[in-house]
């Protein structure tokens, strides 16, 4: 499936012509301007926390099956805001503007069909062969995902992410194939596994074993394919690019302690990619390397990756 080029000039068009029409979605996107950021560095991870109090509806959002049972699936069609405008750019999706942005340029990718987020859908590689300036990122069910019951991808600009720019440095696209952070020698918070997708039967093989990825659970050791993040863009001499983050859990230990010890951080793509962001001022203020780097180790794997992840990448 080949689709239209997304160009900047198309993407700056979508975003205006959106938030020309709603009212919400542009006050928010203004207020990005006003968010307060600050540097966060974690070893070699280059990254940084927001305080951007809007996304209080993602980081907080009650995922659990009963809760999700009963309320009104918001990525239906049905249950969009009226002023919400889709733009059918890949078949089978919705392309979206986010009304709660986390970066100025921010678009939810909505599957048509109300179909449970499961394994990572491949059409993001073809998404993003064909928009070169934008990452196109998935979080797993049990990985960050606000709306598990319906499948969807997020995209921001590739330039934004601290996880992508840090891939492409140590994974050199003559590297076909599948490369571990933990390869790297690098100092980081958690270990991550970045491919390079040469286009051929390799190729394919590789987007296959993407497909599949899992996570382990931290508490049963199984597998599960919505306990990861990943995300896929068009490197620097047009070859598909992939990160995928196995992960251990959903939330860390601090989302649910009491007092002076509760962080109000639901780790996402996003977050992992770098940028955390807390819609609580308190933790802006509060939040440190340390307590961010145990907040990884305990979603994510920060000494090594389980047997079987390993095996399944070839590694």
């Amino acid at each position: 499936m080949a689709l239209p080029p997304l160009t900047t000039e198309m993407i700056n068009s979508v975003i205006e012509q959106q938030l020309d029409l709603w009212p919400e979605a542009r006050d928010n996107f203004f207020r990005l301007r006003e968010t307060e950021r600050r540097p966060m560095i974690m070893g070699d991870l280059s990254g940084a926390v927001q305080h951007n109090p809007a996304r209080i509806r993602s980081t907080g959002a009650a995922v659990d099956a009963a809760s999700v049972a009963a309320r009104p699936c918001f990525l239906c069609a049905a249950n969009r805001p009226s002023a919400q405008i889709s733009y059918e750019w890949p078949d089978r999706w919705d392309f979206l503007v986010n009304p709660y942005p986390v970066l100025p340029v921010h678009f939810t990718i909505v599957s048509k069909s109300h179909t449970p987020q499961a394994k990572i859908p491949l059409d993001m590689a073809v998404m993003a062969e064909s928009a070169p300036d934008l990452v196109f990122f998935f979080n797993g069910a049990h990985a960050g995902a606000s709306a598990p019951d319906h499948m969807h991808v997020q995209a921001v600009l590739k330039s934004e992410l601290p996880l992508v720019c840090l891939a492409e440095t140590f994974h050199p696209e003559g590297r076909h194939g599948f490369m571990s952070s933990a390869e790297s020698g690098l100092d980081l918070p958690f270990i991550f596994i970045s491919a390079v997708i040469s286009p051929d039967t390799d190729g394919m093989r590789t987007l296959a074993a993407i497909h599949n990825a899992f996570g382990t659970d931290a508490d049963t050791g199984d597998a599960d394919h919505g306990l990861l993040n990943a995300f896929f863009w068009t490197g620097a001499s047009g070859l598909l690019r992939c990160i995928v983050v196995p992960r251990r859990r959903h939330r860390p230990a601090c989302f649910s302690a009491e007092g002076n010890r509760r962080f109000l951080i639901s780790p996402g793509a996003i977050d992992m990619a770098g940028i955390t962001v807390t819609p609580r001022h308190e933790d802006f203020e509060r939040l440190d390397t340390d307590t961010l780097r145990t907040i990884y180790s305990e979603v994510g794997f920060a000494d090594c990756l389980p047997p079987p992840i390993m095996k399944h990448f070839g590694l």
